[in-house]
């Protein structure tokens, strides 16, 4: 038990002193990247789905 609660309190005090915490700005900046390259993601994900399917379905209908 002694062992745990000597992690925790490392722990606490590691995130207190020794951690950089990124300022309102700085994360601010780093959400608009992560969204924005979220969205670029999601298109040219869905712009990939299409095609494909657009493409096997031209393909199973030369078969009919």
């Amino acid at each position: 038990m002694d062992k745990l609660s000597n992690y925790f309190r490392a722990t606490i005090e590691e995130m207190r002193y020794n951690v950089t915490w990124p300022t309102s700005v700085e994360l601010q900046k780093s959400a608009g990247l992560v969204l924005a390259g979220s969205i670029i993601f999601a298109i040219v994900v869905g712009v990939m789905d299409v095609s494909f399917e657009s493409l096997l379905k031209m393909f199973y209908n030369s078969f009919r």
